[in-house]
C-alpha cells in the first residue's frame, strides 16, 4: 500500500492546491455517519470485493485514529489503493492506513474534467468580492451574446486549466467576461511575456482567444506590458493565490476550471446585469 501513494497526482495551477500531510489530532471536522456504497456481493468480482474490504479497513482505521471526527462517504477512486473521504465541505484522498491525507481536487486529464465527488459542496467558502470595485479597465473584455451576466476571471497564459476554462467559457452565452492576466512566473517562466504580448495586441480579446484556444502567441510590442502592477496586488488583496479563479457579478467566487453548464448554472444563482466600470479593458 505504501508504494501506491506516490502514484496519486492531483494537478492544478494553484500553488499548494494539493497538500500531503500527516493528519494529527482532530482538525478535520464534519458530517454524520459513514456510508459505503457497495454492489450486491453476489455481483462483485474479486477486484470489487478487495476494494470493499479496503473501504471497511479505511473506515475502521479512521474511526480508531480520529474518534471525534465524523466522516461522510468513502468511495474508491480510479487510482488503485486511493480512496476519497468526504467530510462535510471538505474532501480528502487517503490510503488504507488513514495516516496520510491529500487535500485538493482530482482531475481526469484524458477527459479534462474534475472527478472529485460533490465538487460543488466540497468547494471552500470564500469571502464575497465587491465586483463594482474591480478595476475592469485592467482586464480584457469579451461579450458573449447580450452579456447580461458578469464574470471576472484571473488567468495565467500557460496554465493548462486556464486553457480548459477558456474552452468552456466559449460555450457560455449571455455573459460579459473580464479577464485579468495573472502570470504565475514561479510556475510558468514564459507566462509574463505572453501576457504582455496579448495585452499589447491591437485586439486583446482576439489575441487572448488565439493564444488559449489555438496556441498562437502574438508578437511582443516593445515598450508595452500588461498592467501587472495593478492586477497582481489586486489578486493578493482578494486572496487569489492561483489560477484560474472566477468571480461572479454578485461577488461569489469559484477557484479552478469547470464545465460550461456548471458555470452557467453558478452564474444564474444570482443574476445581475453588468453595471460598474463597463468600459472594461478593450481596445
Amino acid at each position: 500500500m505504501k508504494t501506491l501513494l506516490p502514484q496519486l497526482l492531483i494537478l492544478s495551477c494553484m500553488p499548494g492546491f494539493a497538500l500531503a500531510q500527516d493528519v494529527k489530532g482532530n482538525t478535520v471536522l464534519a458530517p454524520q455517519n459513514v456510508n459505503i456504497v457497495a454492489a450486491d456481493a453476489a455481483m462483485m468480482d474479486a477486484g470489487d470485493a478487495a476494494r470493499a474490504n479496503d473501504q471497511v479497513a479505511i473506515q475502521r482505521n479512521l474511526r480508531l485514529m480520529y474518534p471525534k471526527t465524523r466522516f461522510g462517504m468513502i468511495s474508491a477512486t480510479p487510482l488503485p489503493g486511493i480512496y476519497e473521504v468526504v467530510m462535510g465541505r471538505n474532501v480528502a484522498f487517503v490510503e488504507e492506513s488513514g495516516r496520510y491525507f491529500i487535500f485538493g481536487r482530482m482531475f481526469d486529464m484524458e477527459k479534462q474534467e474534475d472527478i472529485t465527488s460533490g465538487a460543488d459542496a466540497a468547494q471552500p467558502t470564500s469571502p464575497a468580492v465587491d465586483f463594482a470595485s474591480l478595476p475592469l479597465q485592467h482586464a480584457i473584455k469579451k461579450v458573449h451574446g447580450q452579456g447580461r451576466r458578469a464574470l471576472a476571471v484571473f488567468s495565467d497564459p500557460d496554465c493548462p486549466y486556464c486553457k480548459k476554462l477558456e474552452q468552456e467559457l466559449a460555450k457560455v452565452d449571455d455573459v460579459t467576461v473580464y479577464t485579468f492576466l495573472m502570470p504565475l512566473e514561479q510556475l510558468h517562466p514564459d507566462s509574463r511575456a505572453k501576457a504582455d504580448a496579448v495585452w499589447c495586441s491591437k485586439d486583446r480579446s482576439a489575441a487572448w482567444s488565439a493564444l488559449m484556444l489555438d496556441g498562437k502567441v502574438p508578437k511582443k510590442t516593445k515598450g508595452c506590458e500588461a498592467p501587472h502592477e495593478a492586477v497582481l496586488p489586486l489578486a493578493e488583496k482578494l486572496g487569489v493565490s492561483g489560477t484560474p479563479f472566477l468571480v461572479a457579478g454578485d461577488g461569489r467566487t469559484m477557484p479552478g476550471a469547470a464545465a460550461a453548464a456548471r458555470i452557467s448554472t453558478w452564474l444564474d444563482a444570482v443574476m445581475k446585469p453588468v453595471e460598474a466600470n463597463v468600459q472594461g479593458g478593450t481596445q
